[in-house]
């Protein structure tokens, strides 16, 4: 993959995620005014976002500006997505959490992506869950079922709670009435995209 990326560079790989946006805003609102509203609230919301020890968000960060409304909207939104997820990953670290363990501990949820979707897309094979299962189940964070443990839950409360504090700043800066609109319209933005089929029904789950 790297062999390939390193041929292909950074602007290629970024310019086609284009097209899946687009498609998706062809079956659901394109064009709405709204979609552009929303645009500008994450984007605004976005320039609080910092670069320092969050390496996806600053190269996504790097890139330009989509005119388009809908990709306005994709782009920003994955401004913020990543700068959460950075920080996420700087929890996941802080609770000694590896890579299969986080997504298997945080499948037992039940709100995590499905072992078959992380499985079949993130180049992981049922050894490596199992393992990092039986390694959860020796640190006392899930139950003989596979279930969280009370330590478990509490740990997993815990990470979203960090996440939540070190990914305050861009809604701080986008104020509470911000922050609320922003929140409306992209709810709704997400049930047009469910009612369309953009995701799978067993994406996520604990089976």
């Amino acid at each position: 993959m790297g062999d390939r990326l390193a041929r292909r560079g950074p602007r290629r790989p970024a310019a086609g995620r284009g097209r899946h946006p687009a498609a998706a805003a062809r079956r659901g609102r394109r064009g709405v005014p709204e979609m552009a509203e929303a645009a500008d609230l994450a984007l605004r919301a976005a320039e609080a976002c910092t670069r320092h020890a969050r390496p996806l968000y600053a190269g996504n960060a790097d890139l330009p500006v989509p005119d388009a409304a809908h990709l306005r909207l994709w782009h920003a939104t994955t401004l913020l997505r990543e700068h959460r997820g950075d920080g996420h990953v700087t929890a996941l670290l802080h609770a000694g959490l590896d890579p299969v363990e986080a997504l298997a501990s945080h499948t037992a949820t039940g709100k995590g992506t499905s072992p078959r979707w992380v499985l079949g897309t993130r180049g992981w094979g049922r050894a490596d869950w199992e393992a990092a299962v039986e390694r959860l189940r020796a640190r006392g964070l899930l139950d003989a079922e596979g279930e969280l443990t009370e330590a478990g839950a509490a740990l997993r409360e815990s990470l979203e709670e960090r996440t939540d504090l070190l990914d305050a700043a861009p809604y701080e800066h986008l104020g509470a009435e911000g922050t609320a609109r922003l929140t409306e319209l992209v709810k709704g933005f997400l049930v047009t995209a469910v009612g369309a089929g953009a995701f799978p029904a067993d994406l996520t789950g604990k089976a």
